[in-house]
């Protein structure tokens, strides 16, 4: 549950030594390399120029020391808890955490008592951080509302959902939105050196010589993850003997063994999920089989279910694919079986034949028009049955007791005309001449278009 001092232990204050000893009695040398190097200031921040860069709008508002209430979104590791908390120390407001998973209105209510004590007691301001508060139901995000009216407490929010998803519209329009991105290679490798610079909080009272190949693999492998690489990089220290004069050497094969695989950065239920798909059913449709597959790879590296993949290429054989290749369909189908066989490694093949194959075909989305008619059914109801085309027994058994001529008479046989066509209305009288499959020209759809055009052609002109 909430635990305000366990928390603020993650922050402590910049001038502190890295060697004091923190309310549960434990030294801060003791903690792990990621949590001592914390930035403490707007200067140590790293990353996220389009927000705290020179000149930018939340770089002017904390300068001015006016914060209204903030959502930030973006991914994990982005600096979102950082930021909130680095602006709390810039305008020297109380900073309290309640964390959405674990904490409830009970815990935002003992947050709101003490911020109006503090407000009375020397006017000092109160920013809440709600980490992953798209975890709040409507409730408890509307019990936020009348404490940031009142402006008891200033509001930071953190998620890596998509805001306009996954919060109720009372409480973004109270709120400025915030997004930030990964962490480049280059603000990874600015965290690295300054860990290995500063002597209170990092390694700067350690003789380290880091070579430039190490810090490179560790910044690059850590995929914008700060606090992955400076574990990586406190596990390279740490398990690195000294050499004859007395230093570690931190080496490329050193840095390979602390981070032996790349993070991708992923969310498999998240928006990074729905962007992933999204640009990999984009390359299919434009026939771009190294993006496509490049796409694939990456939702696979992030641990998304390869059946989910197959799921999207069985769809799109159909929606973008369909009648100008109508064997896609089979063949995607085939290849999931094929794969379900097989399993990991040896069904990447399986992958990789359906996605190169549908990205090589010709494109039609005629598959589309079972949506036109379906909007013209529900919208505006179904028609008569044209009589000749009603059940032939039912025609003949009405004829007969009702003493009236047999409607299926009219009825044309295609099967009697030449090229098994003939020129006969099948929509109800009131739809007469409605289109609802715009036809394609490409692949095997144009080839069988072109060869029924003809036949009507012929059939029209005799």
């Amino acid at each position: 549950m909430f635990n305000q001092s366990s928390k603020m232990d993650l922050f402590q204050d910049k001038n502190a030594s890295s060697f004091q000893v923190n309310d549960s009695g434990q030294s801060y040398s003791d903690e792990p390399l990621a949590t001592r190097m914390r930035p403490q200031s707007l200067e140590e921040f790293a990353g996220q120029e389009h927000l705290v860069g020179e000149g930018k709008m939340l770089q002017r508002m904390i300068e001015s020391g006016i914060i209204g209430s903030l959502i930030f979104y973006g991914p994990s590791s982005s600096g979102k808890t950082t930021l909130a908390h680095v602006i709390s120390k810039e305008i020297k407001a109380s900073f309290k955490v309640i964390n959405a998973v674990l904490d409830g209105i009970k815990e935002l209510r003992t947050v709101v008592e003490q911020a109006e004590k503090l407000k009375k007691l020397n006017g000092r301001k109160t920013i809440l951080f709600v980490d992953e508060i798209h975890r709040w139901n409507k409730a408890q995000q509307d019990a936020l509302l009348p404490h940031l009216e009142s402006g008891i407490i200033t509001l930071v929010g953190a998620t890596t959902e998509n805001p306009f998803y996954s919060l109720v519209n009372p409480l973004l329009s109270r709120c400025q939105l915030f997004e930030l991105f990964p962490l480049t290679v280059p603000d990874v490798r600015r965290m690295l050196n300054r860990a290995l610079a500063d002597e209170e909080r990092g390694l700067g009272n350690k003789d380290i010589q880091a070579d430039k190949e190490a810090l490179d693999h560790l910044a690059d492998y850590a995929g914008g993850d700060v606090r992955n690489a400076l574990n990586a990089l406190e596990v390279a220290v740490l398990s690195s003997k000294k050499n004859e004069q007395g230093e570690i050497h931190i080496t490329k094969e050193i840095a390979e063994e602390s981070i032996q695989r790349r993070n991708v950065r992923y969310d498999r239920t998240g928006d990074e999920h729905y962007h992933y798909a999204s640009a990999f059913i984009k390359s299919l449709r434009g026939s771009d089989t190294d993006a496509a597959l490049y796409w694939m790879n990456a939702m696979l590296e992030g641990g998304d279910d390869p059946n989910f993949i197959f799921r999207r290429l069985l769809i799109f054989a159909s929606e973008d694919v369909g009648m100008a290749e109508p064997n896609a369909i089979t063949i995607v189908n085939s290849c999931q079986e094929a794969f379900m066989k097989t399993g990991m490694p040896e069904g990447m093949y399986f992958l990789s034949h359906a996605c190169t194959y549908l990205s090589i075909c010709p494109k039609s989305n005629s598959t589309k028009g079972i949506f036109e008619a379906s909007k013209e059914v529900r919208e505006k109801g179904v028609g008569a049955v044209p009589p000749y085309l009603k059940d032939r027994t039912a025609n003949r058994l009405s004829s007969k007791y009702l003493d009236t001529e047999n409607a299926s008479k009219d009825y044309k046989y295609p099967h009697s005309f030449e090229g098994n066509w003939v020129d006969q209305e099948y929509l109800p009288e009131i739809l007469n001449g409605k289109k609802f499959y715009e036809p394609g020209k490409e692949g095997r759809e144009g080839l069988l278009i072109k060869r029924l055009n003809e036949i009507k052609k012929r059939s029209q002109s005799s």
